[in-house]
């Protein structure tokens, strides 16, 4: 296995590559479009506004080479802003178009609901398939780390891989062949993430050509 994790200029590069290295897997950071050689597993982390992020990786050339990687259908893991990119636009930027992978548009959370905005700390991720192998070994109800004020909304309700309330229902995990992304940050979630984590690394699959 050569697992890369995407390093477009900004987000949260260093716990994921500690979490990945706790794993006993030694990632390679993916810059620019070479990068992409000889990679079986692809992460995504991510903090940072929906445009800035689509910006970044224009500027690195990183936005085609993504795209052929999901679109061979090979194992991609998002995070944050590396789930909500997947998707054709967001309310965060308007005019600003995504990768597009994914049919929908990342929302904001409504105001007026006595809501605190971000979303942050602890909650649940409900898995809607828990015989997925990317849930094996997990309680019925775990527990994962949030931080965001927007929140993906797919037009395939069938992609959703997991869902969570705070104060409205939304998406928290798609999955779709080997493309697996998230809300929440399992690189911050103690053993629950990591279990994630390395449920996605046991995905088998050749070397692309």
């Amino acid at each position: 296995m050569e697992l890369g994790v995407i390093d477009y200029g900004g987000g949260n590069l260093r716990s994921l590559l500690r979490a990945l290295q706790f794993l006993g897997v030694e990632p390679r950071t993916v810059s620019q479009p070479e990068h992409f050689e000889g990679l079986t597993h692809l992460t995504f982390p991510g903090q940072g506004s929906f445009g800035d992020s689509m910006r970044n990786m224009e500027e690195r050339d990183l936005v085609e080479p993504l795209q052929d990687w999901l679109r061979a259908d090979h194992p991609f893991f998002g995070i944050c802003i590396g789930y909500q990119l997947l998707f054709e636009s967001s309310e965060e930027s308007p005019g600003v178009s995504g990768l597009g992978i994914l049919e929908g548009e990342v929302r904001r959370f409504p105001s007026g609901r006595d809501l605190k905005i971000p979303h942050m700390g602890w909650n649940t991720a409900l898995p809607t398939d828990s015989t997925h192998p990317i849930w094996k070994d997990f309680a019925k109800d775990p527990y994962f780390y949030f931080v965001h004020s927007f929140f993906p909304q797919p037009k395939e309700e069938q992609i959703i891989g997991s869902r969570t309330n705070y104060g409205v229902d939304f998406a928290s995990a798609v999955q779709r062949g080997n493309l697996f992304a998230t809300q929440f940050h399992p690189e911050k979630s103690q053993h629950t993430g990591l279990r994630l984590l390395q449920n996605f690394l046991e995905i088998p699959v050749d070397i692309p050509a």
